[in-house]
């Protein structure tokens, strides 16, 4: 089931596509290289986004949800996978505590860190669920609308260890992003292994510092297949100080506005492209899609309405924004069931385990899809996203069109993991 590319199927991403599948023993050389060289993230999703002229990452995610939306047959995927990375990490391994986001209202998120519970049981741990909200004091199972169960047990301190109440893990997995900062419950574990490391959270994590990675992996990726990095690359700036509730600062970001589409328009004109080009605002530590607008005109700012400037002001845990990003819009051509859709991958280790296309009727083809209302076709990836098919036309085989994703995510995750190591307080420095 290959979504429907609303673009005719041939132009510059079928090249693409094309010397993608060409180089596939160099691309997948190139990787092994970088592997042994740099360590990946434990986990990660990316936010694609195909233009049908440009396929780029729009996000990256290193405390993915939606797990749930993997289907049964990417399961043995995501199981192997989290084998290999637990293998490599912490080989006796027995014990594994899950410590998910504190909300416990949301039924969709609470299936994800299940389905996360089971692929880590299917390798082979002992998996339990463990709350740091001071909310939760005693264990609380919570029925699902499938009917699956889930329970949240309170996690207990020891001067130097993490657990629950007869149950000591020797790794502890965050499906937490931080958002609000470290508690102080997961500062000094220097016995058991936490998995991110405490720096892949949004307190310390910013987009700005990704995408500076994503674009150094870019130029060298697109030196290797002989690409245009732009063509899987979006440009962005970065604007510091800016208060949205009272207005200050807009200047300086109507200005890199103007930067950022003035680049675009060459861009397209270079090839050919007649498309409007766009700018996406979003919170540079932001997270679940708050703090995002698409700005097609930088005058458009100066007109911003004070609702809009107010939920720009704030994203998740009632955070102020005061840095954004301001990123090239990569436009989605992709649909399905006639809705607006846009591929997300997910990885574990160095794998790719799967992924979902989002979708949203009531969203355009240049707006930011994770929103209220968002649905998630899983089938997308049915087939091995590992196994291109020789010898196919561009565009017309799944498999293709979804081992290109993998490699524009794996690209994506290998700047993650240059963004880990450059902010690492740990890292060993050698002159």
């Amino acid at each position: 089931m290959v979504p429907h590319l609303v673009t005719a199927l041939t132009g510059p991403i079928n090249e693409l596509e094309q010397r993608v599948l060409d180089s596939m023993p160099a691309i997948e050389r190139w990787f092994r290289l970088e592997w042994m060289e740099h360590t990946p993230p434990f986990y990660c999703s990316v936010d694609i986004r195909n233009a049908g002229f440009k396929l780029a990452p729009v996000d990256t995610n290193l405390f993915p949800g939606g797990w749930n939306n993997l289907t049964d047959e990417m399961l043995p995927l995501a199981v192997q996978a989290a084998m290999a990375a637990i293998e490599k990490i912490c080989p006796e391994a027995r014990n594994l505590l899950i410590i998910p986001e504190n909300h416990t209202r949301n039924t969709h998120y609470l299936a994800s860190v299940l389905q996360l519970k089971r692929i880590f049981s299917m390798a082979g741990l002992n998996v339990r669920i463990g709350s740091i909200s001071p909310e939760i004091k005693k264990t609380l199972s919570i029925t699902l609308p499938l009917g699956d169960v889930i329970q949240l047990e309170p996690v207990i301190r020891s001067k130097r260890r993490l657990g629950l109440k007869d149950f000591d893990p020797c790794t502890i997995l965050l499906n937490n992003d931080l958002s609000t900062g470290v508690p102080g419950i997961v500062e000094e574990l220097y016995e058991q292994y936490l998995l991110p490391p405490l720096h892949a959270g949004w307190n310390v994590r910013r987009k700005s510092r990704h995408f500076q990675s994503y674009e150094e992996v870019g130029k060298r990726f697109g030196k290797l297949l002989g690409i245009d990095p732009w063509l899987i690359n979006p440009l962005f700036g970065q604007v510091e100080n800016i208060d949205f509730a009272e207005g200050t600062g807009m200047d300086a970001l109507a200005d890199q506005v103007d930067v950022i589409l003035s680049k675009v328009r060459r861009k397209y004109k270079e090839y050919g492209i007649k498309e409007k080009p766009f700018a996406v605002v979003k919170a540079d530590n932001g997270t679940y899609g708050m703090g995002v607008m698409t700005v097609r005109d930088a005058k458009e700012l100066a007109a911003l309405p004070r609702k809009s400037r107010n939920k720009m002001g704030i994203i998740k845990d009632g955070q102020t924004v005061h840095d954004v990003i301001v990123q090239e819009g990569v436009l989605t051509y992709e649909r399905m069931h006639n809705a607006v859709a846009e591929p997300v991958v997910y990885m574990m280790d160095r794998y790719v385990v799967g992924g979902f296309y989002r979708m949203h009727a009531e969203r355009g083809v240049d707006e930011n899809l994770n929103a209220p209302g968002a649905g998630y076709v899983p089938l997308a990836f049915q087939q091995s996203n590992h196994l291109p098919q020789a010898g196919m036309r561009p565009g017309a085989s799944a498999p293709n069109r979804f081992y290109m994703y993998g490699v524009v995510a794996r690209l994506a995750m290998l700047a993650a993991s240059y963004e880990l190591e450059a902010t690492n307080p740990d890292a060993e420095i050698y002159d």
